[in-house]
């Protein structure tokens, strides 16, 4: 621009529309983001990534997909689900821009998948155990307040039915595991098992399947002990597989068992705890039996594998001191109960074993 001349407001053109204007006639290239001030669209993307798993949580907690069945105006959906129609809509449109419903003339409708998954009266329908996953975007709102603690914080909410959603979904995780976490387990010499925790006893189900006349006794809180017998119940194993009420913390484990398995357990406690219910299941088991610990098992700077050090913040606001642990921690605390032989053994998936004898 010549020094003092003037130009009609018409012949101003703004930074952006010049740069389009050069870049249009090729006689430049598009500055860099860092150069720009741009937010990288990955950055930008991961931070505002809860917006599609929210919609799905909502779908899921108002059961949208049983509510559209094989298809149904946004209207009728509002009706079934007891909402207003306008917002259902939005809330439809954008399933449907997840691909997770169809939509076409107006009316709604299932895709394979969700109909398989997420639809009631289907047989493969998880929608109970996803429920858990509702429940958790509750308490991880709490994150920031728990970081400044270093304690989980009442969030003041009750969930409904969030203990039966809970072993839901944990059986899912472990029907999906059970066959791998046997055969690295190993089943010679095994006649008794003690299962910690043991939720819907996916896991003594299990070794049960693999070993002719094994007996298995699940461990757990007695609100969770009816769900266990109903899942025993239809494998048809009641008569090998028992129920024990207890705190694993505190009451007796009981001796001489071949096997103690502790699936996802060691993460809800602390360093603390884990070395003294190492101490009581070493103690509590035969001469020649074993404890196979099942986790999300960090490496030792604890940055990897991802999955198991988000994990870490789900049990910090969701416990007074668990976490996930190292291989290095477990090794540790393992050798300090007597236990001679740790072994770590990775599989397929999040979750790895650590197995003592």
């Amino acid at each position: 621009m010549a020094k003092g001349k003037k130009h009609t407001p018409e012949q101003i053109v703004s930074l952006p529309r010049r740069i389009e204007v050069a870049l249009a006639n090729g006689k430049t290239t598009p500055p860099a983001g860092k150069e720009a001030g741009t937010l990288p669209a990955g950055l930008n993307e991961m931070i505002r990534s809860f917006m599609p798993s929210r919609a799905v949580l909502t779908a899921l907690e108002l059961d949208v997909f049983t509510a559209v069945a094989k298809g149904a105006s946004a209207r009728q959906v509002a009706q079934t689900i007891h909402a207003d129609p306008r917002a259902t809509e939005m809330l439809l449109n954008v399933l449907v821009s997840l691909k997770l419903l169809d939509k076409k003339e107006g009316r709604f409708c299932n895709t394979a998948e969700t109909a398989r998954f997420l639809c009631e009266g289907s047989r493969d329908n998880a929608r109970d155990g996803l429920m858990h996953t509702a429940h958790l975007w509750h308490r991880w709102s709490s994150l920031t307040e728990c970081v400044r603690t270093g304690t989980s914080v009442e969030t003041g909410r009750r969930e409904e039915n969030s203990v039966s959603d809970f072993i839901a979904a944990m059986d899912r995780n472990a029907r999906e595991r059970a066959d791998a976490v046997v055969k690295a387990t190993g089943v010679a010499g095994i006649q008794r098992m003690l299962d910690l925790g043991g939720g819907s006893g996916a896991y003594s189900i299990a070794f049960a399947r693999a070993i002719p006349g094994l007996m298995a006794e699940i461990l757990d809180r007695s609100d969770v002990l009816p769900l266990a017998r109903e899942y025993i119940r239809k494998a048809g194993l009641t008569d090998r597989i028992a129920t024990r009420a207890g705190d694993m913390l505190r009451d007796p484990l009981g001796e001489n068992y071949d096997l103690i398995l502790a699936s996802a357990i060691c993460h809800m406690f602390s360093p603390a705890e884990n070395r003294s219910l190492f101490r009581r299941a070493r103690q509590a088991l035969g001469s020649k039996g074993k404890l196979v610990v099942q986790d999300f098992i960090l490496e030792p700077d604890k940055t990897a594998p991802q999955f198991a050090a988000l994990f870490s913040l789900n049990m910090l606001v969701g416990t007074r001191a668990g976490s996930s642990y190292s291989e290095p921690e477990y090794a540790s605390w393992l050798r300090d109960a007597g236990f001679a032989e740790v072994r770590r053994v990775r599989l397929p998936g999040p979750a790895g074993l650590m197995i003592a004898a």
